[in-house]
C-alpha cells in the first residue's frame, strides 16, 4: 500500500473511532457494531436507543472536533478471547461479543486487540474491538476536512432477519481543499443522477405494479439501448461472433452442474411447475451456452466457437440494495462466450480486448485501466478447481496483459469463483472510477460439463471457455454513461438528434418539409411548433439534451438554410440545408463524439 494511501486509510479509520466515541457520549446506551474506512471516508453502524436524523449532524460533528482537538492517542491492548468477551458483556455490547465469537469459530483466533482512545490526562475515553491502522495522535486529522453526509438503514451482518441498525456516513480527506472539491463533485453528481435524468429525458420508468428493480424502457430509452448493442455486435461480428438464443428459465440441474446453484441459490428466482419440477430464472447465460456447444461433437477444425447474445437475466436482490439502474432485479447482458483450444486463448482474448478498446473509445470514455482479478489462495473454499488450474490460468492472463503493454494492476480475491478475470476500469467526466467490461478465463466449467473437441490425433482434448461482456449489464452501463454525459449523448446515439424550431407560424411549413427530408435520410428529429416563444422552445430543446437545434426564420426560408445551435458548445452558425444534411450524415455514420457543425 503506497504511503499516501496508507496515511489516508489511517486517518479515516481513526475518524470512525472518533465518530463512535462522539455518538456513545451523546446517546448513552447506544450499541456499537463495526466502522470501516471506505473510499471517501468511513461509516459506523449503531443501534440507537432513539431515532436520529440529519438535524443531529451538527452536534455530532461538534463533539467529534472536540475529541480531535484534545489530541487523544491510541493504546493497543491484546486480550485472550475469554477476557475480551467478558469485557464486552460487562459493557452490554452484544454485537462485539458476537464478532469475537465468530472470529474464534471461523478464524480460530485465541487473541484479539482492543484500541483505547487516551485523553489529555491519560484517561481512557473510548475502547473498540479493532485490528489497528490508526494515526498516532488525533490532531493529525484535520478538523475542517470531514463532514457527516447521511444516515441510512442497514441490517446487522446484512441479514434482514436481524436487528436494523443506523449507519452514519462521513466523508474525510487530508485537507479542507480536498473536502471542498469532493463536495463539489457530489453536487455535480447529484445534477447528473441517472435516475433524475432518466425521468426528465423520458428514457425509463419504474412501476410499483411491476415491481422494484424492474425497469421499463420507453421508446427513447429502447432506441438508446439498441444503438449501443448494435455497436457491440458490429465489433463482435467483425471478429467472427455469431448470435445464439436461449430460454429464460432452466432446470436446477444445469446450475447444480455449473456450481451456480450451490454458490448463488439465495439469489435465484425459483419456479415450481404443476408437475413439481424445480426451475430457476437465469441469473447468467454461460451454463446455457455450454449446452449449445455440447449439442454436437466438435472437431479442432470447428474451433473456436464464438457465441454472442443480448438477453435478460434475473437476480433476487434485496429491496434495500436496489438503486436506479445500477442495482436491479431484471437486467440485460451483452454476453458472449468463446469455446476454444488452449493454444487459441491468447488470440481470442486479444481480439476481445480490441473490441473493448474500440467500444469505449467510440462512446467517449478515456483510456481504460486494467485489473487482473485473481483468486485468494488463502480462501480456496471460495473457488472451483485446483491450485494448479488457477496458477496456469492466472499466468496466461498475466502474460497476455504484458504482451498487450497494458496499464494493469493485480488484485487478489476479485476473481470469479470459476476463473480469473481481466476487468476494465474507466473514469467518468467528474473523476469517479467504474469497473465496466470484463474478460473471464473459465478453467472450471469445461471440466464440469465435460466439454472437449477432437484434436488432430483423433483424441478428445479439453477445451477452454472465455466469458466476454463489453457493457456487461446494459442497465448498469447506462447508469454510468448517463451520468458521464449528463444525458447529452453524442449525435449518433442521441434518441432525438435534431429539433426543428420555426421562429413563427409562417416558417412552420418550411420546417415541416425539412423534417420530412431529414427523416428520409434516417435522422431522428422532433418538430417544435411556434405556439410557445422562441426562447422557451430553445430552452426546452437544451433541457431535453437534443444535440442540434435548427432555428428557421425569414432569412433561412429565403436562403434555403438553417441556423444550427450546437447544444453542447452553445455555438450558433448558419449553413445551407444541403451542407447540414451531408455533414450530419457523415458524423452519424462515423459515430463521431462531436458534431462538426457549430
Amino acid at each position: 500500500m503506497p504511503p499516501e494511501v496508507d496515511s489516508l486509510f489511517k486517518l479515516r479509520h481513526s475518524l470512525a473511532h472518533v465518530l463512535a466515541q462522539a455518538v456513545t457520549k451523546l446517546w448513552p446506551g447506544t450499541l456499537i457494531t463495526i466502522g470501516p474506512p471506505i473510499d471517501d471516508g468511513c461509516y459506523y453502524d449503531f443501534l440507537f436507543p432513539q431515532p436520529i436524523s440529519e438535524t443531529d449532524f451538527a452536534v455530532i460533528e461538534k463533539e467529534m472536533r472536540k475529541i480531535i482537538n484534545q489530541g487523544q492517542t491510541f493504546r493497543c491492548d491484546t486480550l485472550n478471547v475469554t477476557d475480551a468477551k467478558k469485557f464486552w458483556r460487562a459493557q452490554k455490547q452484544k454485537f462485539k461479543v458476537e464478532l469475537i465469537e465468530d472470529l474464534e469459530k471461523n478464524e480460530k483466533v485465541t487473541e484479539v486487540t482492543h484500541y483505547a482512545n487516551i485523553g489529555p490526562k491519560g484517561e481512557e475515553t473510548f475502547v473498540d474491538l479493532c485490528r489497528g491502522g490508526h494515526v498516532e495522535n488525533l490532531k493529525e486529522i484535520p478538523a475542517d476536512a470531514f463532514k457527516i453526509m447521511k444516515v441510512a438503514g442497514s441490517y446487522w451482518r446484512g441479514d434482514e432477519k436481524r436487528e436494523q441498525l443506523t449507519r452514519i456516513y462521513v466523508v474525510a480527506f487530508s485537507s479542507k481543499e480536498e473536502l471542498k472539491a469532493h463536495l463539489a463533485m457530489l453536487e455535480e453528481a447529484k445534477r447528473r443522477d441517472h435516475r433524475k435524468l432518466g425521468k426528465e429525458l423520458d428514457l425509463f420508468a419504474f412501476s410499483d405494479l411491476v415491481g422494484s428493480g424492474l425497469p421499463l424502457w420507453t421508446v427513447k430509452g429502447t432506441l438508446l439501448r439498441n444503438l449501443l448493442d448494435q455497436l457491440v455486435f458490429e465489433l463482435r461480428s467483425a471478429k467472427g461472433y455469431d448470435r445464439v438464443t436461449i430460454p429464460h428459465i432452466t432446470k436446477k440441474e444445469l446450475y447444480e452442474t455449473s456450481g451456480h446453484w450451490q454458490k448463488f441459490s439465495n439469489e435465484l428466482f425459483r419456479i415450481t411447475t404443476r408437475e413439481g419440477h424445480e426451475f430457476a430464472m437465469k441469473p447468467m447465460n454461460c451454463p446455457h451456452h455450454t449446452q449449445i456447444f455440447a449439442s454436437r461433437q466438435r472437431s479442432y477444425r470447428d474451433m473456436p466457437q464464438r457465441y454472442a447474445e443480448t438477453t435478460a437475466c434475473y437476480r433476487d436482490e434485496q429491496t434495500g440494495e436496489l438503486h436506479g439502474l445500477s442495482r436491479v432485479r431484471g437486467f440485460t447482458q451483452d454476453d458472449a462466450h468463446v469455446f476454444c483450444r488452449q493454444i487459441q486463448v491468447k488470440d481470442e482474448i486479444l481480439a476481445i480486448w480490441e473490441i473493448v478498446d474500440s467500444f469505449y473509445a467510440t462512446v467517449g470514455f478515456g483510456k481504460l485501466k486494467v485489473r487482473l482479478s485473481l483468486h485468494d489462495p488463502k480462501a480456496p473454499e471460495k473457488y472451483l478447481g485446483t491450485p494448479e488450474m488457477w496458477k496456469r490460468a492466472e499466468t496466461s492472463l498475466r502474460e497476455i496483459a504484458v504482451s498487450r503493454k497494458a496499464d494493469f494492476f493485480e488484485s487478489l480475491g476479485e476473481a470469479a469463483f470459476y476463473g480469473p478475470k481481466v476487468d476494465f476500469i474507466t473514469k467518468d467526466s467528474i473523476g469517479r472510477e467504474w469497473q465496466v467490461a470484463t474478460i473471464q478465463l473459465d478453467i472450471n466449467m469445461p471440466e464440469r460439463f465435460n466439454l472437449s473437441c477432437m484434436n488432430e490425433q483423433g483424441e478428445e482434448e479439453r477445451i477452454v471457455m472465455i466469458h466476454a461482456a463489453i457493457m456487461g449489464s446494459i442497465e448498469r452501463f447506462l447508469s454510468i454513461y448517463i451520468e458521464h454525459t449528463a444525458g447529452l449523448f453524442p449525435l449518433w446515439l442521441a434518441p432525438v438528434q435534431i429539433a426543428l424550431v420555426p421562429v413563427a407560424a409562417v416558417h412552420e411549413e418550411y420546417a415541416q418539409n425539412l423534417a420530412l427530408e431529414l427523416k428520409k435520410n434516417g435522422m431522428r428529429c422532433e418538430f417544435m411548433a411556434s405556439s410557445e416563444s422562441l426562447g422557451k422552445r430553445v430552452r426546452e430543446g437544451e433541457k431535453m439534451k437534443i444535440p442540434y437545434l435548427l432555428v428557421m426564420g425569414d432569412r433561412e426560408v429565403t436562403e434555403k438554410s438553417v441556423t444550427v445551435r450546437n447544444v453542447k458548445t452553445k455555438n450558433q452558425v448558419a449553413v445551407p440545408v444541403s451542407e447540414f444534411i451531408s455533414k450530419t450524415l457523415e458524423d452519424i455514420k462515423a459515430r463521431k463524439l462531436e458534431g462538426s457543425i457549430g
